[in-house]
């Protein structure tokens, strides 16, 4: 077990984090419980810099089939999800509006001399993240606070992207869920602060595991902040087999449909 002490009676927090519903569930919610803070938002990476990057990671043929997927089948998930997640927001007080607020402001990116500048000069207690590109070495150097991120999966087993679909695919039930940790330099591998199960209905599918995902993580993370604020925040290194998931391909997702795995 790793502890960290760092004791604060309320708690100045920064949000660094990409434009996506799950960010402002975070924020509004953290808002709620401590008032206004400030956010960092940045752009999602391009489409042509992802595609090469993943090119160079996964090979060409894995990469059309993910491409494949994202244009041909994700959207009418997403158009046949949208009762299912207004329903998870509603049942779970998850609010996805961005808030009209001063304390929030755009940058191009998280790595950017321009945040780490913010961070140098902001007094913070905890860097809350979520959906950031990967943070290098200057940005996690630039403040002593805690960096803190939702990670949409059992972490080791299931880094990278949509954890609860690969532990569902994987016929992992087990392992489907959500993991708050600490940040460090690699993909999802910080100490452990919490993790929760969650628990798919008949109706839930790709698009709506990641809301469900959130719901569970956010009472962890408000533990996780309460614990630093008292000084007692305990946390575990990851243990076990560990992997990397990306977006699922085309063929993959009508394979495990037949199977069940919407």
């Amino acid at each position: 077990m790793f502890e960290i002490t760092l004791g604060t009676e309320k708690p100045k927090l920064i949000l660094l984090g990409s434009e996506n519903p799950s960010t402002w569930i975070i924020y509004n919610r953290l808002a709620q419980e401590f008032g206004p803070f400030p956010a960092l938002i940045e752009p999602h990476v391009s489409r042509l810099a992802l595609l090469r990057s993943r090119i160079r990671k996964l090979g060409l043929w894995p990469v059309l089939n993910q491409v494949a997927f994202v244009a041909l089948i994700r959207p009418r998930l997403n158009f046949r999800s949208k009762t299912r997640i207004r329903g998870i927001c509603h049942s779970n007080g998850l609010e996805t509006t961005r808030p009209l607020s001063a304390w929030i402001k755009n940058i191009d990116n998280a790595n950017s001399p321009a945040c780490e500048e913010f961070l140098r000069s902001t007094p913070a207690d905890i860097i809350i993240v979520n959906g950031t590109r990967i943070l290098r070495s200057h940005i996690l150097a630039a403040t002593k606070a805690v960096f803190i991120n939702t990670h949409q999966g059992i972490t080791p087993q299931y880094r990278g992207a949509h954890g609860a679909y690969w532990a569902l695919l994987e016929n992992d039930p087990a392992h489907c869920g959500v993991t708050v940790h600490l940040v460090d330099e690699g993909i999802d591998t910080g100490n452990i602060v919490g993790q929760a199960k969650i628990d798919p209905q008949a109706d839930d599918n790709f698009p709506t595991y990641a809301y469900l995902q959130t719901a569970a993580a956010i009472p962890l993370l408000l533990a996780g902040i309460r614990d630093i604020m008292a000084g007692t925040l305990k946390t575990s290194a990851i243990s076990g087999t560990s992997k990397i998931w990306y977006h699922p391909g085309f063929f993959t997702y009508l394979t495990g449909r037949r199977r069940g795995v919407k």
